[in-house]
């Protein structure tokens, strides 16, 4: 499964990196924003169900609460800035890569359900956070859109604090 989370990782970062800062616009943002939530919440979902591991039960939930947050302040931006969520490359990425992962993982019980969840959400959350640091803020126009990602982007670093503690647990 390690492979295959660095595979995943790979194709997250492939289409971030290839959009730079100054070829992005709000409206691709706030889909890409959009779309990263709802695959952990998609996957928060499927964990929440199918973990064995109390504490990984305890991280999805706290995904699902935590990006489902994130998207309700994005949703309510973007319909206050009058912005409509442009499908774009990342976006599409993030959604394919996502839903591999879900059914990679329905594959999965017990311990190696686990230990695959929690391997891509570090590796899921490292490359959102490296798509936010050198895309997305660069990348806004926006100063609400800015001050959003800059707003949550410290729950990404605890999000991925987090994951690789339980990922040193299930080893």
């Amino acid at each position: 499964m390690k492979f295959s989370v660095i595979v995943i990782a790979g194709l997250l970062l492939a289409p971030v990196g290839s959009a730079s800062a100054q070829g992005i616009n709000d409206a691709q943002i706030a889909s890409i924003v959009v779309t990263a939530n709802q695959v952990d919440v998609d996957a928060g979902q499927l964990a929440k169900a199918r973990s064995t591991n109390t504490e990984v039960k305890r991280f999805a939930e706290l995904m699902i609460l935590a990006h489902t947050e994130v998207n309700k302040s994005a949703t309510a931006l973007v319909t206050k800035l009058k912005v409509t969520p442009e499908d774009n490359a990342t976006s599409q990425s993030l959604k394919s890569g996502g839903d591999d992962n879900l059914k990679a993982l329905k594959g999965l019980k017990g311990t190696a359900f686990d230990k695959a969840y929690i391997d891509h959400e570090v590796a899921y959350h490292q490359a959102v956070l490296d798509a936010v640091n050198k895309t997305l803020l660069p990348g806004a126009k926006n100063e609400d859109l800015k001050a959003l990602l800059v707003k949550v982007r410290p729950a990404f670093v605890a999000h991925l604090e987090h994951a690789k503690h339980l990922q040193s647990s299930l080893r």
